[in-house]
Formats: C-alpha cells, sequence, structure tokens
C-alpha cells in the first residue's frame, strides 16, 4: 500500500507550536505553561499561558492576546501566577499578576528596563528580580519625538564587554536586584551602580536574605569568570561573599533549612573544555565548598543541539528535596540529556527521565511527589510530562499534525575514529527510502563546539531528508556529552582530532552500499562553519558546501566576535598578538586557496557572534580563487537565525541550502 503521508515542508515552521517555561502548582494539581507560535501574516512570534488540571488532563487558554506571556511562576500558596508579558507596550514587559483560578492580570511594575530571573518570597509577599534599566540617554531620546527620529548620535564605548548577539550594542546600565512588594506595587533596588552585575536572585528560607551571584573583579570583563556567590539582606545593609573556590558560578539554590547553597560551575578558570559540574557551599562559610559530580565526568546541562525549540531548553537552579537531602538537575550525554538526582553527599546518583530524548525545565510540587518537565525527542519537538509513583504520562498533545507526516528513519551507529575512540552519530534516510537506490548525502556538522546532536528534532534534517538526501551527523571530539576527554581533545588544536572523526564518519557512511561516492555534500554553522570550511580546503571528496554563520580568520575574529578576546580561552591558542602564525595556521583561510568544492556562505547581518566580516572574507577569498561561490546575507538577524530567527527568512535560508546543494548534487 503506497505511503499516502506528505512530507515535510521549509513553510511547516510556520505550524509549530512550542513549549517555553512550565511550572507545577505547590498543591500538585495544576500545571501552568507557556506555549509559543508564529502570526504568518505579521512574521510575529506570541506566546500565551496555558493550564492543565492534572486530575483529568484539562487544558485550558489562561492568557490570550496577540502579545508574549512567558515565565509564569505560582505563588507560595498557589493562589497567585506572577508572569512577564509586553501586553500593554510590545517593546517592554513587565510582571504581571493574575489569580490562579482566571481573571484578569493586572501589571505589578511599570519600569523600562529589561527583565531577568525573578522569584517570590517565602511568604508570598514580595517579588525578588533582576533588572538592568534602560540608559538614560535612550530615555531622553523616546520622550524627545525630535531625538527620536534622528536617532542615535554615537556609541560611546568604554569596556569590553560592549555588545552581545541577539542584544546588539549593550546599554551601560548593569544588572541588579530589586525586591517588589506584591500588596504595594512598590519596587526597590537593593544593589546599584555602574561597575558589576548582579544576577539570579534566591531567598533564603527566612525571606531575610537573598542570595545572588556577581562578579566583582577589579575588571570583570577581563576576569569574567571570577564569578562568586553573594548575601545581602532585604531590609538593606551590606552584601557579604560567601566562601567558594574561585571560578564560573551560576544559579544559586538555597536549601530547605537554609544551611547551604547549591551552584553549578567549576574551579578552573578560562578553561572551557571542563565539565560544568554541581557544587553545594555552606551558607555560613565554616566548610569548604563540595563538587558533588566531577567524579562522575559528565557535564550538567540539558543542552542538545535542535532548530526548534520555543526556549523550554534551558539550565535552570538545581532543585532541592524537600528534606533537602537530594539535588535534581540536568546532565547531558551520549546524544541526550536526563534529569538526575544525587546526594547532599554526592553519591546515589539516580536517573529520572528516559534515556533517550532532551529534558528541559522541570518543577516539582511542595511535597516532591509529582514532577512535571519538558521532553523532547527526535521526532516531538517537546512535550509536558507528569512524573508521579514511577509512572510518566505527557500532559500535552503539540504539534499532533507530525503524527501525518513521513520524517524517514533514523539510524544510531557508534563508530571507530582515528585513534580508537569510540564516536556516535545517526543516519537519517530519506521517506520511502529503498535501499537498492544510489543517493546523494549530506554531512551536517554541528556548532559549539562545546555542544552535541542527538535526541531532539531537527527540522532542517527533516526537510533536506524529504527531499531524497541521506543526512549524516555526529558528535565529533570537541563536543559535549562524552567526558572531558573528549572535549579537551581539540583545546588549543582546532582541525585536527575533530577533522579526522568527521572524516571517519564521512569514510563510514559512503561505505554504506545506498550511498553514491559522487553525490556528497556538507554543511555546518557557527563552529560547523569553521569545519565546513576547513574540510573543503583540505579535501575535494564533497561536491557542494554550504557554509554557515562561519570562522574563517581567528586574526581578524579576535576582538571583534561579542567574545572579543575570550576567543583565545574557546580554541586554547594564544592571541593573535602573541602567536600570529598558530592563529593563522588554525584558520580555515590560509586553505581555502586550495579549495575547488562549490560553497555557499551564508550569514546573518547582526551575527556578533560570528562577524559576518568572517562570512565576506571567505566569500571573497573562494572568489578570487576561483571557486563556485555565492554569498547569502540576512538583515537584522542574529547567530542564531535557524533556530530563533524571523520565519520567512528561516525559509528562506533552508530553500537556499536546498537549492545549491540540488545545483551539484542532483
Amino acid at each position: 500500500m503506497p505511503n499516502e503521508k506528505r512530507t515535510i515542508t521549509p513553510e511547516d515552521l510556520y505550524s509549530l507550536e512550542l513549549v517555553s517555561s512550565l511550572e507545577l502548582s505547590p498543591d500538585g494539581e495544576y500545571v501552568i505553561y507557556a506555549q509559543q507560535r508564529v502570526d504568518r501574516e505579521s512574521e510575529k512570534k506570541y506566546s500565551n499561558l496555558y493550564r492543565v488540571r492534572l486530575r483529568d488532563g484539562e487544558i485550558r487558554p489562561f492568557t490570550v492576546g496577540d502579545q508574549v506571556d512567558h515565565s509564569p511562576r505560582w505563588s507560595p500558596d498557589g493562589s497567585q501566577i506572577a508572569f512577564l508579558s509586553n501586553r500593554k507596550d510590545e517593546k517592554q514587559f513587565q510582571i504581571y499578576l493574575i489569580p490562579s483560578d482566571g481573571g484578569e492580570a493586572r501589571p505589578l511594575t511599570d519600569l523600562k528596563g529589561q527583565f531577568g530571573t525573578f522569584e517570590w518570597s517565602p511568604d508570598g509577599t514580595r517579588i525578588a528580580f533582576q533588572f538592568r534599566k534602560k540608559d538614560a540617554e535612550e530615555l531622553e531620546r523616546e520622550e524627545d519625538e525630535q531625538k527620536k527620529k534622528l536617532g542615535v548620535v554615537q556609541r560611546h564605548v568604554d569596556r569590553l564587554a560592549y555588545k552581545f548577539d541577539g542584544e546588539g550594542f549593550l546599554p551601560k546600565e548593569r544588572w541588579h536586584i530589586w525586591v517588589l512588594g506584591v500588596s504595594s506595587g512598590e519596587a526597590t533596588q537593593l544593589t546599584d551602580g555602574m561597575d558589576y552585575h548582579e544576577h539570579s536572585p534566591t531567598w533564603t528560607p527566612d525571606g531575610k536574605t537573598i542570595i545572588f551571584t556577581s562578579n566583582r573583579s577589579a575588571d570583570p570583563d577581563i576576569d569574567y569568570d571570577l564569578i562568586d556567590l553573594y548575601a545581602i539582606p532585604v531590609a538593606g545593609g551590606e552584601m557579604t561573599k560567601i566562601p567558594a573556590p574561585d571560578g564560573p558560578k551560576q544559579l544559586p539554590s538555597v536549601s530547605p533549612d537554609g544551611k547551604w547553597i547549591a551552584y553549578y560551575g567549576d574551579d578552573q578558570r578560562g578553561q572551557w573544555w571542563r565539565n560544568n559540574r554541581l557544587w553545594v557551599a555552606p551558607l555560613d562559610g565554616s566548610a569548604p565548598a563540595r563538587d558533588l559530580t566531577g567524579q562522575f565526568d559528565f557535564d550538567v546541562s540539558p543542552g542538545v543541539i535542535n532548530d526548534v525549540n520555543g526556549g523550554a531548553v534551558a539550565l535552570i537552579p538545581p532543585v532541592w528535596s524537600p528534606d533537602g537531602e537530594r539535588l535534581y538537575f540536568p546532565v547531558a550525554r551520549h546524544g541526550s540529556s536526563q534529569l538526575h538526582s544525587i546526594t547532599l553527599q554526592g553519591d546515589a546518583l539516580q536517573t529520572l527521565t528516559p534515556l533517550h530524548g532532551t529534558v528541559g525545565r522541570f518543577s516539582f510540587d511542595n511535597a516532591g511527589r509529582k514532577l512535571t518537565y519538558f521532553f523532547a525527542t527526535m521526532r516531538d519537538p517537546g512535550q509536558v510530562f507528569l512524573l508521579e509513583n514511577d509512572e510518566r504520562r505527557q500532559l500535552t498533545r503539540l504539534n499532533d499534525w507530525l503524527s501525518d507526516v513521513d520524517l524517514g528513519e533514523v539510524e544510531e551507529i557508534w563508530f571507530q575514529g582515528r585513534d580508537g575512540n569510540d564516536l556516535q552519530g545517526w543516519i537519517l534516510k530519506p521517506p520511502a527510502f529503498d535501499e537498492t537506490q544510489k543517493y546523494p548525502s549530506i554531512l551536517e556538522i554541528h556548532g559549539g563546539p562545546r555542544a552535541q546532536y542527538g535526541h531532539f528534532f531537527m527540522h532542517e534534517f527533516y526537510y533536506l531528508a524529504a527531499q531524497g538526501y541521506v543526512v549524516y551527523f555526529c558528535n565529533p571530539r570537541g563536543g559535549t556529552g562524552y567526558g572531558e576527554a573528549h572535549t579537551q581533545a581539540i583545546h588549543g588544536n582546532w582541525g585536527d582530532a575533530d577533522y579526522a572523526d568527521l572524516m571517519a564518519w564521512a569514510d563510514y557512511v559512503q561505505a554504506q552500499p545506498y550511498i553514491d561516492p559522487d553525490r556528497r555534500g556538507v554543511t555546518g554553522g557557527s563552529y560547523g562553519g569553521y569545519m565546513t570550511l576547513w574540510i573543503i580546503g583540505h579535501t575535494h571528496q564533497f561536491k557542494s558546501a554550504v557554509a554557515q554563520r562561519v570562522v574563517s580568520n581567528f586574526i581578524s575574529m579576535w576582538g571583534t566576535s561579542d567574545m572579543n578576546w575570550m576567543m583565545e580561552h574557546l580554541t586554547g591558542d594564544p592571541a593573535p598578538f602573541k602567536d600570529l602564525q598558530t592563529a593563522w595556521d588554525h584558520s580555515p583561510a590560509k586553505y581555502l586557496p586550495d579549495a575547488k568544492t562549490p560553497t555557499l556562505i551564508v550569514h546573518s547581518e547582526q551575527d556578533h557572534r560570528c562577524p559576518i566580516e568572517q562570512g565576506e572574507q571567505a566569500f571573497v577569498l573562494l572568489k578570487v580563487n576561483g571557486v563556485e561561490t555565492e554569498m547569502v546575507r540576512f538583515p537584522d538577524e542574529p547567530h542564531g537565525l535557524s533556530r530563533v530567527g524571523r520565519t520567512d527568512r528561516r525559509v528562506a535560508r533552508l530553500e537556499h541550502i536546498l537549492r545549491w546543494m540540488d545545483k551539484y548534487l542532483k
């Protein structure tokens, strides 16, 4: 019987509905979550809140309208829900409050600036939040029509961290901690100043103190990972530093008895290849902080690369059990991420979620008996699940239309690299695959490099497979998910072990009887764009390449990326002014004069991570050396166009990739 299912299209991006945040009510009766959608006519992304009643699974819209409502947080007694919304001003979010049984939402704040994380006080009378005010000159421009019309006159830069991808040029104001009275609506600023940021405020159980992270070094932009834990009295007073090893720290969480702070971080600085770890430190500084997860050689992270997620896969603070004896946190491993728990003593490690998939935001009820969490797989962009009494129940049925789409079949492979190292990869075969036929193929290379492909929906892969391509991808050395040695293998030597692993994978796939060896393409973005350029400069075996948001020249990228001088810590190479030859030896640009592969360069014009000059250099180098080359530029888009860009531009990007591959592989 012929297959009656259709195949996926670029326009299906408009149909995806995505979970962006969720939280379980304190009594364990309801889940509130934010659901993102795209309006095709305006090209805008909106999200509203939905509530699930757990006893019968009933889902009801909780907020409506063309706005963005997100980050819902239940009050401690469960009677109210605070959330962020831009319903009054598209460009300005505020904290809103709505009764948990429904009704009108009312604004709690009237501030001009950017909100970060926020958290209810234990007694439910206050909310602590992270906020960055707008600069005075920007406020002045908004209030003066003539100045507003003329726009920005100049940008005065006096610090290294002056821009960030996806945000553009940063304000001079810093992130600070505020406290909001829920009844009065009065917002009080606890920290101030133009020198330091404060992040991730969280309450102590007695409601008297707020714990947060901050870099108070002489120059936080130079000593960027010298981050410490601090406590400040809510009633006002001096902040105090909580003893812990030097190094990066993030997302503190206080134990129910108020004695311990759990956080993620490391005790080494500038060593980006090291695993992110779970630590605990005594609040009173009476003993050294302890690393609970270093013994396991895994990365504390929910990260699996995808091109559809609406924000539900984000690292959240470690969660304590009600008795304070266990901590819950995500682990990225072997192309998946699972929710784990460990005791305060660092033993009895447990896994709570399935091995094949990606866990995102999660939340417990007050009793610690019910767990809700986001979970995605290769064939599902993500749902909300409930775990109770060891039984797992799916609460949402988003994107059911995918059941009518033939995505093709995926095969998981373990193979060996050049150095006898074990590697993991996947082969996606086209719908209606016929093993007696010869297929063109496309090697996909992930970005990062501290990242992993695996068990998460990749619309791009399914689209290319739907057009008759075998799409294959793997996790070469340099990425996460396989231990520190795997990640460290390319530190100070990009283009060696990673290139060897990718070529071993390409050789493995080429040996399959259904692969046409003369019709093979390669593509990747960011670090994957770097490797795409590196490959075409070192081998001619691929007949088509699409290099996206590339790194092409480490000499010119140093200081121009939003990571500016920190690039040397990511790559492990000295700065160009210290060692020009090494920077050039590790730059794909050095080898592009040897390239022959027809190559499409895809780059966003507002990419601050890999500035567009990197793509321009690659384009010009290839053109000058007679390689068939084109460049597609996307205005107003950041580095993450493929995931977060305007949908029509994401569609156009996919169509250009297919056009280029078809031209040379079909």
